[in-house]
């Protein structure tokens, strides 16, 4: 058994880590503190709950418009894919065919 005299001896030690795990423990929350917020990464209370960014009207109009553009880039996208697809069948497709049905196209129209 160990008696209070040897405890006693080490009792300065014994304090000295708790104080320093303490200390470390805070200086870690604050790193990842800082870290989620350089992120964008929304903070949270102790019940989990975002408390930073706070929705708010600028926020919503931000949405809306990345959400207007990125249908207007979708609807550019689909037309570069159909040309792409005419290209495609221009170039692979027999000289032959592609001058008859040019052909065909201008008696048509005269």
């Amino acid at each position: 058994m160990v008696s209070e005299t040897q405890l006693a001896q080490f009792l300065p030690y014994i304090i000295l880590i708790a104080v320093s795990t303490g200390l470390l423990g805070v200086v870690v929350w604050i790193f990842t503190t800082w870290l989620r917020i350089k992120n964008g990464y929304p903070l949270e209370n102790s019940w989990g709950k975002a408390i930073y960014p706070k929705v708010d009207q600028e926020m919503v109009e931000r949405i809306k418009l990345l959400s207007q553009e990125n249908a207007q880039l979708r609807a550019e996208l689909g037309s570069v894919k159909d040309r792409l697809a005419n290209v495609e069948r221009i170039v692979t497709d027999d000289s032959h065919s592609l001058t008859r049905e040019i052909e065909q196209l201008r008696s048509k129209s005269n």
